[in-house]
């Protein structure tokens, strides 16, 4: 191999594992890697930002302005309140043991309409408007979303398959198919895996998900049930050592295991508290933390106990709970509650930390955050508009239902969408033309403002998108995409072109666990393609099973943004993934090894 193509090789090596490490955003890492290719002369500036003037950054944009437009008026909301229904189940189901009666029939009426609505939308606002209801509308009847919410995530990451909308993955790939000087992705091209894959996905997951998934608990039914354990209320004694102090004078910012909450002081609420806030006699100060510690602070002087012991105490209509997850371009993952200043930069409490099925049992101020970590948090009413656009939070949802959105709005929205995809179907516009349209439509009949439009685009994946290709450019024209994928071929010798697709499937998917699919769909790309000339394939059918491929993500709860976002809702453990993930896993091959050959001979 030539100097550029070891070069090259370093540097995507080195990316995969800042990736797979979550030492940076991806956005950052992506983008870091094609400067730096850039920089020792691999490749030349138009290569290097060739994604940015490619179509699929834009079309992934003007759709997440779509997906919020449908979001915030309610237009999928009849549809969710009908699937779920309003009775309750005859049994409640026990943690640990199999879902309660009804379960096949509420899930036959999810999984369905959500890939069908994940076709034409991104999955991801999807599983985003969806997931707290079903994990509210669960806790409301006394049982689990687990049996749920994981087939809700792996229905729409399956419903995204069908068209050329339907994933931001699907678009990347039809625009560097654009690049390599072939025709686009039709809108209804990749449709004849997708049909199948989605059949067989949905029957497979009605089969297994009720036997295969353990009955869990949610985040918030742990928190709630192990309220008593840390949560006191304490009165500050009028004309006691502490009247009068404030919060760092009386030593009550530093606890050890133990943090202040909020101060009732009559009719005011002061929460966050700031450690310069003074006490005053008869203030009632609720503490949360380890019930050891909780204990100790009925010895400190100048606090008498309240004998409040419960959630309820901390409960006001003019604050809310919200379930709050991380997620892996957080700014928050690898950083202490303590070190970010939560509580004065978000103006919230963390009241309990979810990881992996169990709440973190720890000071809450020096829990190191990982990706797909669910914060229990206390707030005021505003905090899910303030916060639910920040890159910092994958989901925001306001335990007890979101407020209703605009709904006089929720037919001009879906007319709009509709239009989008007739226009965009019959070729009267390109996807790209017709989505912008559509962008453009929903600002100008008010059902967002130009703000609102604004934040609802996921810049990180835009940018990830556009710099990635860059980084496929590379890996093209170093020759380092021959030489990778004359060893795999090598090492498939004997099973002919078939052999070939499955491994190239295979390392999609494997390389789509460790990092985000846009990114592999962008590095195993040049691959397949030479793969499919070496081998007399369809370059564009090896490129279509790529896509297909970097959309599986199945095994873990980090590979895709809509595992994670189920995570903690439905209390899910690591595990749990593969117990469902595995078998869909291996449907997606098959499929794709008997489908690809005869739509792509």
């Amino acid at each position: 191999m030539t100097w550029q193509a070891w070069v090259t090789l370093a540097v995507v090596a080195a990316t995969v594992g800042v990736l797979a490490r979550n030492l940076v955003p991806p956005a950052v890492a992506v983008l870091g890697a094609t400067v730096a290719l850039l920089l020792v002369g691999v490749i030349d500036a138009d290569q290097a930002f060739t994604g940015f003037a490619n179509p699929a950054p834009v079309t992934v944009a003007a759709l997440y302005v779509l997906a919020r437009a449908v979001e915030v008026t309610g237009v999928l909301d009849p549809l969710i309140t009908r699937i779920l229904g309003n009775h309750r189940a005859d049994t409640a189901g026990v943690a640990g043991s199999g879902p309660p009666p009804g379960t096949f029939g509420r899930l036959a009426r999810l999984v369905a309409p959500t890939a069908a609505m994940s076709s034409v939308l991104n999955n991801t606002p999807i599983v985003a408007m969806t997931a707290p209801q079903v994990a509210d509308w669960a806790a409301r009847r006394g049982e689990s979303g687990s049996p749920l919410l994981m087939p809700l995530s792996f229905a729409a990451i399956l419903g995204g398959t069908v068209t050329a909308i339907g994933t931001s993955t699907n678009l990347v790939v039809s625009g560097l198919l654009e690049n390599a000087g072939q025709a686009p992705l039709g809108m209804f091209e990749i449709t004849r895996v997708g049909v199948p894959l989605v059949l067989g996905g949905v029957l497979l997951l009605l089969f297994l998900a009720p036997r295969v998934l353990p009955y869990r608990q949610a985040a918030l039914q742990t928190f709630e049930e192990s309220i008593r354990e840390f949560s006191v209320a304490m009165r500050v004694l009028p004309g006691g050592p502490l009247d009068g102090a404030t919060v760092e004078v009386a030593g009550l910012r530093h606890l050890q295991g133990v943090f202040l909450a909020r101060i009732d002081r009559g009719k005011q609420l002061i929460a966050p508290v700031d450690p310069d806030e003074p006490l005053a006699g008869d203030d009632v100060l609720t503490f949360v933390g380890k019930v050891s510690q909780i204990v100790d602070l009925q010895t400190k002087r100048g606090l008498v106990t309240t004998e409040e012991h419960h959630l309820a105490g901390l409960k006001d209509e003019r604050q809310a709970f919200f379930e709050a997850v991380i997620g892996q371009s957080s700014s928050l993952v690898g950083r202490t509650l303590k070190s970010v200043g939560f509580r004065g930069r978000y103006d919230a409490v963390v009241l309990a930390i979810h990881r992996a099925g169990q709440r973190v049992d720890a000071k809450l101020g020096e829990v190191t955050l990982r990706p797909g970590d669910t914060l229990l948090l206390l707030a005021d009413q505003s905090f899910y508009a303030r916060w639910r656009e920040s890159q910092d939070f994958l989901l925001v949802a306001r335990i007890g239902g979101t407020p209703p959105g605009r709904i006089r709005k929720a037919p001009l929205v879906g007319g709009i969408a509709l239009a989008m995809i007739v226009l965009a179907t019959t070729g009267v516009m390109p996807i790209l033309n017709a989505a912008l349209v559509a962008a453009f439509a929903l600002v100008a009949v008010g059902a967002l403002t130009l703000r609102e439009a604004r934040d609802a685009v996921d810049l990180n994946v835009i940018v990830l998108i556009a710099a990635a290709f860059g980084l496929g450019e590379a890996v093209m024209t170093t020759g380092l995409a021959d030489r990778l994928a004359s060893l795999l071929v090598g090492s498939l010798e004997g099973y002919g072109t078939l052999g070939a697709l499955v491994g190239v499937v295979l390392a999609t998917i494997m390389l789509t666990e460790l990092i985000t699919n846009n990114a592999a769909a962008v590095l195993m790309f040049p691959i397949a393609v030479s793969t499919a000339g070496q081998v007399g394939g369809s370059p564009r059918g090896f490129a279509i099973a790529v896509a297909v491929a970097a959309s599986a993500s199945f095994l873990t709860p980090i590979g895709y943004q809509t595992n994670t976002m189920v995570y903690g809702l439905g209390g899910y453990r690591f595990g749990d993934y593969v117990r469902l993930g595995l078998p869909l896993t291996v449907l997606v091959v098959v499929i794709v090894a008997a489908v690809v050959p005869l739509g792509w001979p």
